[in-house]
């Protein structure tokens, strides 16, 4: 009987034995996870630093323009910015209510901007900014 009662604690000391090898192992997991983001937060300073720089205009956008004389039945004869001219127009098409309603990246030409536009009914907003430079001088 006593031979029967070594044989039961052998196997029982093998099992706990068993699972501290596996306990260890999700230690190290969180070890190595806590690693990991130390590594990170310096890269994130890095890219914090660069955004802090104040952007500077861009001296070709502030020139102020002379329109030509179709562009100023619409944005008036006073030199302005390529900005300023641009917001105008909008002001124009929006108050006039030219922009398309079924897609609204389309404005419909009225007389005084078909002449802008190099005579076509309905223009891209993207295009309109490229047919628009070419009346500034």
């Amino acid at each position: 009987m006593a031979t029967a009662k070594k044989a039961a604690k052998k196997p029982a000391a093998k099992k706990p034995a068993a699972k501290k090898p596996a306990a260890k192992k999700p230690a190290a997991k969180k070890s190595a996870a806590k690693k990991a983001p130390a590594k990170k937060a310096p890269a994130k300073k890095a890219a914090a630093k660069k955004p802090a720089a104040k952007r500077k205009p861009n001296a070709a956008f502030m020139k102020a323009m002379t329109p030509s004389t179709t562009l100023a039945a619409v944005v008036g004869s006073i030199p302005l910015p390529r900005t300023e001219v641009t917001k105008k127009i909008w002001d124009y098409i929006k108050k006039n209510k030219l922009q398309d309603a079924v897609n609204r990246r389309l404005i419909n030409a009225d007389d005084k901007l078909k002449a802008v536009f190099g005579g076509k009914g309905k223009v891209s907003m993207f295009e309109m900014t490229k047919l628009v430079s070419n009346h500034l001088k």
